[in-house]
C-alpha cells in the first residue's frame, strides 16, 4: 500500500521540481534501461532516497518485499505517490531528508540512491545516514552523474557550481565525485560501470554518469567472525 506522510518539507523547489518531472519522463527511453540495471536482483526491504516522481517503482523486482521512498519536495512527492499506486511492490513514500532518514537502524537490506547525491546539502552525513539504516552487509545501489571529462570540463564544472547550476537546478551539483564519495563514508565499492549521458552528441556538464553497487562492511570482531 502506498501512503504518504504529512510533515513540513524539507526541500522546496516547486519550478525545478516541475521541470524535472517532465525532463525525466521524456529521458525515460534512455534512463530505464539504466534503472532496471540499478534495481536488478533486488530483495527484502529497501530504502530509495530521493526518489523524484517515482519512475524507479515501476522497476523493483518482484524480490523485493517493501520500499521505503524518501522525497522531500511536495510536488515529486506527490508525483511518487501516484507512481507507488501503479508499482506492482509495495510502496510507501515518506516525506524527509536524505541527512536525516525518518527510520530505523538497520532496518534495511538495501538503499538506493538514483540522481541524488548531487543534490543533498551535505553528501557525507547524508551517506553516514544511509549506512545507519542499512543492515550489516546490506548494499548500496547507486546511478549518479559527477565530474568528468578533460581539464577544460572539470573547470566548467566547477565554476558552474560556484556560480549559477545549483540556483537554477534544485541544488544540483557537476563536480561531485560520487564513488569517491561512497568510498570515503566506509562503503566497499563493488561493480562500477561509467555510462555517457547522452551516449551521442555534445557532453554536457551532467553527461558523466556511474551505476554501481556498494556494501556495508559486517560488523566483525577482531578475529573476523561475527559478534554473538
Amino acid at each position: 500500500m502506498a501512503r504518504a506522510r504529512a510533515t513540513k518539507d524539507a526541500v522546496h523547489h516547486p519550478l525545478f521540481a516541475r521541470f524535472y518531472a517532465r525532463l525525466s519522463v521524456s529521458a525515460e527511453p534512455r534512463i530505464g534501461p539504466l534503472r532496471d540495471e540499478l534495481l536488478a536482483g533486488l530483495s527484502g526491504r529497501v530504502i530509495e532516497i530521493g526518489a523524484g516522481n517515482g519512475l524507479n517503482f515501476a522497476r523493483y523486482p518482484s524480490t523485493v518485499s517493501e520500499v521505503v521512498a524518501i522525497e522531500p519536495e511536495h510536488s515529486l512527492r506527490q508525483l511518487a505517490l501516484e507512481s507507488a499506486l501503479r508499482a506492482e511492490v509495495p510502496v510507501d513514500v515518506v516525506p524527509g531528508a536524505a541527512e536525516a532518514l525518518p527510520v530505523k537502524s538497520e532496518a534495511f537490506d538495501a538503499a538506493v540512491v538514483s540522481l541524488v547525491l548531487c543534490s543533498v546539502r551535505d553528501v557525507r552525513r547524508s551517506l553516514n545516514e544511509v549506512r545507519r539504516v542499512l543492515r550489516p552487509g546490506g548494499e548500496l545501489r547507486f546511478f549518479e552523474h559527477g565530474r568528468g571529462g578533460g581539464r577544460a570540463m572539470r573547470t566548467a564544472q566547477r565554476a558552474l557550481d560556484g556560480t549559477v547550476w545549483p540556483l537554477l537546478f534544485g541544488g544540483c551539483h557537476v563536480s561531485r565525485d560520487p564513488v569517491g564519495t561512497i568510498r570515503s563514508a566506509g562503503f566497499e565499492i563493488g561493480t562500477v560501470r561509467e555510462v555517457l549521458m547522452p551516449e551521442q552528441g555534445p557532453r554536457l556538464p551532467t553527461s558523466y554518469c556511474v551505476v554501481g553497487r556498494a556494501r556495508r562492511p559486517d560488523i566483525t570482531d577482531s578475529t573476523g567472525a561475527t559478534p554473538a
